[in-house]
């Protein structure tokens, strides 16, 4: 599985971006697809994940960005995104992409992170 992020840039405080994940390869071994931030001099944090479920994919989001993020996922396009709307500068970090599956053919567990988009948020 290859990732490719894309849409980070710099906006002001209030504003809106929209991040995109490509997903390629081995698409349909994906369980759950994330959003990780690393800040500078900080951990990478988790943002918000989308795992499969029986029937729907089911979404959790950290506290800091509930009401303000929304992820969501397009099966046809295998692409992953993440709405961010009224952004803070203590959102500013460098957003990651993350898909963990099953390879179908080894039956082992993978997890592969994208190349990171930054996103910087000015006051």
């Amino acid at each position: 599985v290859q990732l490719v992020e894309s849409g980070g840039g710099l906006v002001q405080a209030g504003d809106s971006l929209n991040l995109s994940c490509a997903a390629s390869g081995s698409t349909f071994s994906i369980n759950a697809m994330g959003w990780y931030r690393q800040a500078p001099g900080k951990q990478r944090e988790l943002v918000a994940t989308i795992t499969r479920g029986a029937s729907i994919w089911n979404t959790n989001y950290a506290d800091s960005v509930k009401g303000r993020f929304t992820i969501s996922r397009d099966n046809a396009k295998n692409t992953m995104y993440l709405q961010m709307n009224s952004l803070k500068p203590e959102d500013t970090a460098v957003y990651y992409c993350n898909a963990r599956g099953t390879s179908a053919y080894t039956g082992d567990d993978y997890s592969y992170w994208g190349q990171g988009t930054q996103v910087t948020v000015s006051s």
